[in-house]
């Protein structure tokens, strides 16, 4: 059998949750113990790639018999533009055959008759929340067609149950070709650090001693413009000097609203922004926090606060869309529109040493429910099912 997969998603190097997910479930999905032990030891993989210019790292894969890569260089814009319009070229042709072809991310790729679809989404943002997304990016939706993609492909992998009944409520999909499959957490993050390894990532960001922790995309779903007036609460009740919040991750889209609040704030000396985390220092990053905090308005499945939990931080996050069914009881959930209940918890848990140890205890036996190895085996049995 042949399994044709779209990597496009892996290209800029710097990656978010998309391309997290894209490099993690193909790195698991050919690893040969796994494969053995489903006994899909012949199955052979035919990577997808096109760009003009930069190429991904593929170091993380090894080397493997199984895995054939085709990288093209045709220009982007041409390329798109042909293949979601015209329809051509068929992706699995260009890759000399697939009887799958099986798509982390909905990026339009058009396919001979006889080669199977199977397609990652991821959650339906777009659709419930369209004011969240700037007009290229609201475009790009609407040029790869998700909802005809979504009817067409033989099956789809959902990111969780929320993500799964959107697609059933927006998008009219029958249940019986939904499979819901869960990420993981990478290992890194369980991993106790080192003195000095802390020491390293406290000085390379500038981090303050006592801070709770903010990290995402700076984008409006995200939330981060309710963090900010929230801990701008907390300051004005709690009298915490020490306390700091530390804002990072890399400017998305319509994100003007939310570097105004931190220079309009009347703790802006109290808040941080670091910018982008490289990824060996997340683990390092979120066990520096008394607190990570994500009140974020809509998620398909929610990287960061799983992440924070398997370092072993406590965690703030919303009650809504896909974060329940994802942290269960271990993370403190909040409204992400009430501000105040926002402030409100994030006192309790920088005053009530007791109960910020709890949810720091549970936070991570909640988080080892998810691995990478459990999603790549269930998504190859989605695949060849």
């Amino acid at each position: 059998m042949i399994i044709g997969i779209d990597i496009r998603s892996l290209s800029g190097g710097a990656y978010t949750g998309l391309g997290e997910y894209t490099r993690n479930i193909l790195k698991y999905m050919t690893n040969a113990d796994i494969l053995k032990k489903l006994g899909l030891d012949d199955i052979k993989f035919k990577l997808f790639f096109n760009a003009k210019t930069q190429k991904p790292d593929m170091a993380f894969l090894g080397e493997s018999k199984n895995i054939e890569k085709y990288f093209f260089g045709y220009p982007n814009k041409y390329f798109s533009f042909s293949t979601r319009f015209f329809k051509s070229p068929k992706i699995d042709k260009m890759i000399g055959g697939a009887d799958i072809f099986f798509n982390p991310h909905f990026i339009f790729s058009p396919l001979s008759k006889k080669c199977r679809s199977v397609i990652t989404f991821h959650d339906l943002s777009f659709e419930r929340y369209p004011e969240f997304f700037d007009k290229k990016r609201k475009l790009w939706h609407f040029s790869n067609f998700p909802r005809d993609q979504a009817r067409r492909a033989d099956r789809l992998i959902a990111m969780s149950e929320s993500t799964a009944y959107d697609l059933y409520d927006v998008y009219g999909i029958n249940p019986k070709k939904i499979f819901i499959v869960y990420s993981g957490v990478n290992e890194d993050f369980f991993a106790e650090k080192s003195g000095s390894e802390l020491a390293y990532v406290k000085m390379k960001y500038g981090l303050p001693d006592k801070f709770i922790l903010s990290l995402s995309t700076i984008e409006p779903r995200k939330n981060v413009y309710g963090t900010i007036k929230a801990f701008e609460l907390f300051k004005e009740s709690s009298g915490r000097e020490d306390m700091k919040l530390v804002i990072a991750g890399k400017p998305g889209w319509l994100y003007e609203k939310i570097f105004t609040a931190i220079k309009s704030s009347k703790f802006r000396d109290d808040i941080i922004y670091v910018g982008f985390v490289d990824d060996a220092d997340k683990p390092g990053l979120y066990r520096l926090a008394e607190i990570f905090v994500y009140p974020s308005i809509y998620e398909g499945f929610g990287f960061p606060p799983l992440e924070a939990m398997a370092s072993g931080t406590p965690v703030i996050t919303s009650a809504c869309s896909s974060l329940p069914e994802v942290v269960e009881d271990a993370a403190v959930l909040v409204d992400p529109f009430n501000i105040s209940d926002i402030a409100w918890m994030l006192g309790e848990l920088t005053e009530d040493k007791r109960v910020k140890d709890m949810f720091s205890a549970k936070g991570v036996i909640q988080a080892k429910k998810f691995s990478w190895k459990k999603s790549a085996e269930e998504t190859l049995k989605v695949l060849i099912g």
